[in-house]
């Protein structure tokens, strides 16, 4: 049984049901993703473009980088944002080598395609797999790296396992390497609802393609239509949480696991954390787990910041 396969099973047999947003991500899930960043409420793509664009020199000169350095996306999706910061450090004649690690092979091939049509000078290395199966790899090289975790992933993370993911990052990493990471901001709370929850439906697609992906992967049986998404933003502890909920009482079939699954009229099924942050809990965050923070890049209305970060001495 793969790992897949068992996270359903135990998610699903659990109570409070519950699903992973890691598995929301497969080819077609990705392709999902992409509609959502060009949505117009959802902000955090137009923030982060904003600062990889316009604050790409300031990026690169905080590294503090002089020699050839590697540029290591953890989560790479299309690439849209990084490309405009690669594409500044190209036309400033500086030497670098780019690898994007994603889980979807596709994704990584869609965007090596793109780079090498858009940016056809650019040294690149894509990598396909899990962040800790390839940072071992990484490790290995003599050229010092700037890790990016952007597009506010790290919010995806309850907070034992954001610890543990920097914690793993930092073990990958030496003392003269750096790490971005993109953080959502605390603000208006009208405005963070608005991001997850669009009028079009494509944030429901988004989470009712896990369901999707359990009957093309596992032999479920899944009516999609007897499904419907919810999510919710807590001002207070910085939180939105998104839910799938049976619209009915149903039995859902599992052939790969040989098992049904009941669920009741209004039964939710959680599936996503994407907390936001204060510029205090990021400081935080990154003293607990060994890292001090060296410079914040924001977009002009505040609603986002990349993080850069250096190893604690």
């Amino acid at each position: 049984m793969n790992s897949f396969a068992k996270d359903v099973d135990s998610g699903l047999s659990a109570s409070p049901k519950s699903l992973s947003s890691k598995y929301f991500y497969d080819d077609e899930g990705s392709r999902i993703f992409q509609q959502i960043m060009d949505l117009p409420e959802y902000y955090l793509t137009n923030c982060e473009l904003e600062i990889l664009t316009e604050q790409a020199a300031a990026i690169y000169e905080a590294t503090q980088f002089h020699a050839h350095f590697n540029i290591v996306e953890l989560g790479a999706g299309d690439g849209a944002k990084t490309r405009e910061l690669l594409r500044h450090l190209l036309e400033q004649g500086i030497d670098f080598t780019y690898i994007p690690i994603d889980i979807s092979e596709e994704a990584i091939k869609l965007l090596t395609a793109d780079l090498r049509q858009q940016l056809p000078r650019l040294q690149i290395h894509p990598k396909v797999g899990d962040y800790f199966s390839v940072l071992k790899e990484v490790k290995t090289n003599e050229s010092p790296n700037l890790f990016l975790f952007l597009g506010a992933n790290i919010g995806n993370y309850l907070p034992d396992a954001a610890d543990d993911l920097l914690e793993m990052i930092r073990r990958h990493m030496r003392g003269d390497d750096k790490l971005m990471v993109g953080f959502d901001l605390k603000k208006n709370p009208l405005i963070i609802a608005a991001a997850y929850n669009d009028d079009q439906g494509i944030t429901r697609g988004f989470n009712l393609n896990l369901l999707s992906r359990i009957n093309r992967e596992l032999g479920g049986d899944f009516d999609r239509e007897r499904f419907d998404f919810y999510s919710y933003y807590n001002p207070i502890n910085g939180e939105v949480r998104s839910f799938i909920i049976s619209r009915e009482e149903q039995t859902v079939h599992i052939r790969a696991l040989g098992k049904q699954f009941a669920f009741r009229k209004g039964e939710w099924v959680y599936t996503e954390l994407s907390r936001k942050y204060s510029f205090r809990e990021i400081k935080a965050l990154a003293t607990k787990n060994g890292f001090q923070v060296l410079k914040h890049f924001c977009d002009r209305r505040g609603y986002f910041t990349d993080s850069l970060w250096g190893v604690s001495p």
